[in-house]
């Protein structure tokens, strides 16, 4: 061999060497950055632990802001809020009610056909109607004047089929979801308006009475029976079909509970006592906070750039409006410090919000054997095209751990209530058996997220309470649960049959 040629076979040996010692430096590289993220993921998991202990401790300081927040008026991060329900209904209601359901830019009005004794719901109608933008800033007459123009014609389309007893008036639910200081079952002070609304001019109004003027100036005669939050419209909707229910609990965009209190238990309650002796209490649960809460980085940011810092804890960590955008914000996490979608970040992944709940949802519960779901939504949501199994793998986990931790601290939240209502032990010679009304697309929906808050529960009680613990999906409180407490609040109530 001549010397050029031992020339070149040694220059390309020092290529060949050159090139190797390049990629097994990215290889390291690349595995440093692997770990990097998996450390990442690690201690977020590990932040995020819900062992039992924990749960029972996040249960009892629920219990005691119970007790505070029944106490006096801001005792407690819990409002504890007094609903002024003091008679759920019992099946026995019979006739025709309304319902008129306003909780954002869609109103919806409701009629339904009780029929008596049977328990049952003989026909119902619907419709929806949207609100034009200009209204939602404009005055309080503008706005009532539009919803009770749609009520009436929706009354006036009312068919044969509904039957109001002659020489009756029309009776209305009126679920309003917004905070309102509510002075008896049908009186309520408009406090602040939120999703987008700013009418002035009824902040500190009775919005019963605006509604019931609108009303009034169209010509329409019905009689507001019950202001309603949609938790308590939860609760009563699931009494009507099961009287054993006592407690709702709402998880889907934001989260809420409401439960049946014994008067005696709550020292703020000023007015008389109710005939039934109890009284529906509306938890306002999603201000909950203890340090037993297990927060990490993440929630602490997601807050602080939230809406309403410092408010709303609890439910920024078990509620649909939140879970997605934790995991959006590890992963953001893991592409900034451990190069998890390669050099450069995904511009889409910095974006707030972007990554909702069901995508999480769908990412969760992918069981294709290459998580094809999961390539489909980081290539459709965050424009993300190149990923490796594993990384997709990554990415479950992240979902199960965010939900699995919200799961159960909503368990958690329901062992409190009913513990604080003497539901959590059977005593002697006692058949009691316990129904919670569930509703939200949270629940309803993410089936990983409902399976483990039902697990959680479950180990919680022990074997022996939990089988007298029942949950039930109970649909549409803000609607049928509006119509079922103006019947149970009705005019005409002892009219009814026994």
């Amino acid at each position: 061999m001549g010397k050029v040629a031992v020339g070149v076979a040694v220059v390309c040996g020092i290529a060949v060497a050159a090139a190797a010692a390049v990629v097994i430096h990215r290889k390291m590289k690349k595995s440093g950055k692997w770990v990097k993220g998996m450390e990442i993921l690690k201690e977020f998991e590990e932040k995020c632990g819900t062992p039992i202990p924990k749960l029972r401790q996040v249960a009892d300081a629920m219990i005691v802001e119970m007790h505070a927040g029944l106490a006096s008026e801001g005792g407690s991060k819990l409002k504890m809020i007094i609903s002024h329900v003091d008679n759920l209904p019992t099946g026995n209601e019979k006739g025709v009610f309304y319902a008129l359901d306003l909780g954002g830019t869609n109103f919806r009005v409701l009629r339904v056909q009780l029929g008596g004794k049977r328990g049952c719901i003989v026909n119902q109608q619907f419709e929806e109607v949207s609100i034009p933008p200009s209204l939602m800033t404009g005055t309080s007459d503008a706005l009532f004047d539009y919803i009770a123009a749609a009520l009436a014609k929706f009354v006036a389309q009312e068919g044969p089929e509904f039957k109001l007893n002659p020489g009756r008036q029309r009776e209305l639910g009126f679920t309003f979801s917004f905070p309102v200081m509510q002075s008896s079952i049908a009186s309520g002070t408009l406090l602040k308006w939120t999703k987008g609304f700013s009418i002035d001019d009824a902040v500190g109004q009775d919005i019963v009475a605006e509604l019931a003027n609108a009303m009034e100036r169209q010509g329409l005669d019905m009689r507001i029976a019950a202001l309603v939050n949609d938790t308590v419209g939860t609760l009563a909707g699931g009494r009507y079909n099961n009287n054993k229910v006592v407690a709702s609990v709402i998880l889907g965009t934001g989260s809420n509970a409401a439960y049946v209190e014994r008067v005696q238990a709550i020292p703020k309650w000023q007015g008389l006592l109710p005939k039934s002796g109890e009284m529906v209490i509306n938890m306002e649960w999603g201000n909950f906070r203890s340090s037993h809460l297990p927060l990490t980085e993440y929630d602490h940011a997601l807050d602080a750039e939230s809406l309403n810092p410092g408010e709303q804890i609890y439910e920024k960590i078990i509620s649909g409006m939140y879970l997605g955008e934790i995991v959006r914000r590890v992963l953001c996490r893991m592409a900034e410090e451990a190069a998890f979608f390669g050099d450069t970040v995904p511009p889409k992944l910095k974006k707030p919000f972007i990554l909702g709940t069901p995508v999480m949802s769908a990412m969760h519960r992918d069981t294709s054997p290459d998580l094809k779901v999961v390539a489909s939504n980081l290539k459709d949501v965050l424009e993300i095209s190149s990923t490796s199994l594993k990384m997709r793998k990554v990415i479950v986990e992240l979902c199960n751990i965010v939900a699995t931790r919200g799961a159960r601290l909503s368990a958690a939240g329901v062992l409190g209530i009913l513990k604080k209502m003497g539901r959590d032990t059977i005593k002697a010679g006692e058949k009691q058996k316990t129904v919670i009304a569930m509703d939200g697309g949270l629940y309803e929906h993410y089936s990983e997220y409902r399976n483990c808050f039902e697990n959680t529960l479950n180990e919680l009680l022990g074997e022996e309470v939990s089988q007298t613990v029942v949950i039930e999906h109970s649909n549409d409180g803000s609607g049928i649960g509006a119509a079922l407490l103006a019947a149970s609040h009705s005019q005409y109530l002892e009219i009814y049959e026994p």
